[in-house]
C-alpha cells in the first residue's frame, strides 16, 4: 500500500480558501465586475465554496461558471477510440466574460497544460479583461511559464509523488489534500 502523507486537513483547507478568497477581493479591490469560473471537476467545487465566501464578506454575488476543458487538451482522452471523438462533459458559464476578471479556480497546478487548455476555452467563449488564476494545491514541475495568482499551499513534491485532493462535494469524505508515494 503506498504511504500516504496529508498534507492538508479539513481545517486547513478552509482556512486556505477563507485566505484565497480575501486575497482576491483585495486584489481586484472588491468583487465588482469579477467571475469565478471551477475548471471541471474540483475547480468547480472550489470556485463555488470562493463565491459563497466572497459573498459572506462583500455582500455581493459573484457569478461561478463550469469549465470543461476537454476539447483543448493537447492530450486528449477519447470516448471512442475508433472515431477519436473526444469525451465532452459540457460547460455552463450562463453570463458573459467579456470585459470581465475571471479567475480560473482549480484544485492542483502541476503541469500548467490543465490551465494553458482552460485559457484556450476561456478565449473562445469571450475576451475577458483579465484571466486571474487561483488552485488550491501548487506542485510545482511547471511545463509551461504559468503561475498561480492565489495559491492556498505550495506542495513541494516530485514526480513520482502523486497529490490527491478530496473534497466532501465530489469525495464523501471530508476535505483533505493527500501526497501518495
Amino acid at each position: 500500500m503506498p504511504e500516504q502523507v496529508i498534507v492538508m486537513d479539513e481545517a486547513a483547507v478552509k482556512r486556505a480558501l477563507t485566505r484565497v478568497s480575501y486575497e482576491i477581493i483585495e486584489r481586484n479591490k472588491g468583487t465588482k465586475n469579477l467571475a469565478l469560473i471551477g475548471i471541471k471537476t474540483r475547480g468547480i467545487f472550489i470556485a463555488k465554496r470562493l463565491a459563497e465566501r466572497m459573498q459572506a464578506i462583500e455582500s455581493t454575488e459573484v457569478p461561478v461558471g463550469e469549465l470543461d476543458i476537454s476539447l483543448y487538451r493537447d492530450d486528449l482522452s477519447f470516448k471512442d477510440e475508433a472515431t477519436k471523438e473526444p469525451s465532452v462533459n459540457g460547460s455552463a458559464i450562463d453570463f458573459s466574460i467579456e470585459g470581465k476578471t475571471v479567475v480560473l479556480v482549480d484544485d492542483v497546478l502541476y503541469t500548467g497544460r490543465t490551465v494553458r487548455a482552460a485559457m484556450d476555452a476561456i478565449m473562445d467563449i469571450g475576451r475577458p479583461a483579465q484571466i486571474q488564476l487561483a488552485v488550491l494545491a501548487d506542485r510545482g514541475h511547471r511545463e509551461l511559464p504559468i503561475r498561480a495568482d492565489f495559491v492556498g499551499k505550495n506542495v513541494p513534491t516530485s514526480k513520482e509523488e502523486r497529490i490527491a485532493v478530496h473534497l466532501e462535494e465530489s469525495d464523501a469524505a471530508s476535505d483533505a489534500v493527500i501526497i501518495s508515494k
